[in-house]
């Protein structure tokens, strides 16, 4: 079988088509990064950091074809493609760092003479299942860290990001084993999931709920990241302007096909109606790549058309644009009913909700209903305010007077409720992820 993935501005653009791994073909794999773990992790720290920092300077060298690649296969706008091969660099760099920081500590004995250690171990393999949104960034995310520490990898792409995958590990050019990419879809993932020793996965939420059961079932450590239905929270003392410019990248920017994106505007009092018109103007007027494919087109249609037929009020977009691909004008809608699945859902498209406030505790309240809360940002000029709204709101990352948009890769990253399960990525924290603590008693032998 193979797998196919097209351009989403041209879809009869056929990017690559690939031999499917299978079941059989994934066991293979986690056999061979099995086989190859122990080497990889003997070889020492100067060997890993060196491999990474050589890994960064590949996609550095390579990053115009790869942000080339990313425009093609998943239809990111060039300056977002560009900005993330950058990031994929960076966060190589930063984590080729990493197999020299303490694995470990030194503590007292209770009594008597001796020592007490600690120390953190690779699990062993790690199974990497990653979306198409971020085709170089995640996959470095998951991976870099994972390698550092000693693990071997192996990586499951989503089918509309195969090509970027496969690309990206020609360039990392890691010994064999060490990083293995097996394309494919649900057969390749749930087998990868049901063999590897540790899994982190980014997707829906259907699907990451079978890998928390499936991974706790089995007794390994797995972290899972489930999108998120975001808010932003407009004060009436805000600069309006600058928020309407910072909302409207954060619905339109990539299609609004990033977990980060702001799904749900809420307006504080007396902010409601000059938002309400500056922000219809400005995604009215916003250049809007196309959407990944005709399913998640239809899906967006759908639920603008139904929000539409239960009373609400479509301010700007909402329908399919012209052109050859799967284009979808940025859309913000008011007056959509409280059970309506746009207030309750992430829809993964660049469409939003506009809601009035009567106060910050109505806003922080509705910001907190969500059953997906990634992230959250907070539009004030007031320092009082944006400290409150930081200490009550539920989100996993807030952002003070910024777009939802944006991850700092050197710090934690994740939501709570429905959108996370397991310890945070990136950061220090992914180092902690990929390893297991062990207590290490050493006495006098007499």
């Amino acid at each position: 079988m193979t797998v196919s993935s097209y351009n989403p501005a041209d879809p009869a653009d056929l990017v690559i088509a690939a031999d499917t791994a299978g079941a059989l073909g994934t066991q293979a794999a986690v056999e061979r990064a099995r086989a190859a773990q122990p080497d990889w992790h003997a070889a020492g720290a100067a060997a890993r950091s060196a491999a990474l920092g050589r890994a960064a300077d590949a996609v550095e060298a390579a990053a115009e074809e790869l942000a080339a690649l990313a425009v093609r296969e998943v239809g990111k706008p060039l300056a977002e493609a560009r900005a993330e091969a950058a990031r994929a660099v960076a966060i190589l760099r930063y984590y080729a760092q990493a197999p020299y920081a303490p694995s470990g500590a030194v503590h007292e004995t209770a009594a008597g003479p001796g020592l007490l250690l600690t120390r953190r171990r690779p699990h062993g393999v790690a199974g990497l299942v990653t979306p198409w949104n971020f085709p170089l960034a995640i996959p470095v995310w998951k991976a870099a860290p994972a390698l550092a520490v000693g693990n071997t990898a192996v990586l499951k792409p989503a089918p509309e990001a195969t090509a970027c995958a496969l690309r990206l590990a020609e360039l990392l050019d890691l010994p064999e084993g060490v990083l293995t990419v097996v394309p494919g879809g649900a057969t390749e993932g749930a087998e990868l999931v049901d063999t590897a020793d540790v899994v982190s996965f980014t997707g829906s939420t259907a699907v990451g709920r079978a890998v928390i059961a499936a991974t706790a079932a089995r007794g390994i450590p797995a972290q899972a990241e489930l999108g998120g239905l975001n808010s932003a929270l407009v004060l009436p003392d805000a600069d309006i302007e600058q928020a309407a410019d910072h909302l409207a990248a954060a619905v339109a920017g990539y299609a609004g096909q990033k977990c980060t994106a702001t799904g749900q505007v809420i307006a504080v009092g007396a902010a409601y109606e000059p938002l309400r018109e500056a922000l219809a103007k400005r995604l009215t007027a916003a250049e809007c790549g196309p959407v990944i494919g005709e399913a998640a087109l239809d899906r967006l249609t759908g639920a603008v058309d139904s929000a539409r037929t239960a009373g609400a009020a479509v301010l700007a977009g909402g329908r399919r644009t012209d052109g050859p691909g799967w284009g979808f004008a940025p859309a913000l809608l008011a007056d959509v009913p409280a059970g309506h699945p746009l207030r309750t859902e992430e829809f993964f498209g660049p469409i939003a909700v506009l809601l009035p406030a009567a106060d910050l505790d109505e806003a922080i309240a509705l910001a907190n209903a969500g059953r997906h809360t990634l992230a959250a940002s907070v539009h004030t000029r007031d320092l009082d305010t944006a400290l409150a709204a930081a200490d009550r709101l539920a989100a996993g990352m807030i952002r003070i007077n910024a777009p939802t948009t944006g991850v700092d890769f050197h710090l934690p990253f994740g939501g709570t409720g429905s959108a996370a399960y397991g310890e945070r990525e990136q950061g220090a924290a992914a180092l902690e992820f990929y390893t297991a603590s062990r207590t290490v008693t050493l006495l006098p032998s007499a």
